[in-house]
């Protein structure tokens, strides 16, 4: 998911697809940990997104502080 797709999301979108991709991030943790993931890159392609979802956040509440 590209950053500008998140920015373009509600608050409450973005916590939604937060939770959203923590639990496919456990998913796919616990297939890899059974050895049925057959494409491991899709561990950090998860975890990129959650950590674009809370660079996006972090920057909008330190803009509604400023503000």
């Amino acid at each position: 998911m590209k950053a500008s797709e998140l920015r373009d999301m509600s608050d409450e979108d973005l916590q939604a697809k937060m939770e959203e991709l923590s639990q496919e991030a456990f998913k796919l943790r616990f297939q890899n940990a059974t050895s049925q993931l057959e494409n491991t890159a899709m561990i950090g392609r998860v975890k990129k997104d959650i950590a674009r979802i809370k660079t996006i956040a972090s920057a909008r509440k330190a803009q509604q502080e400023v503000a």
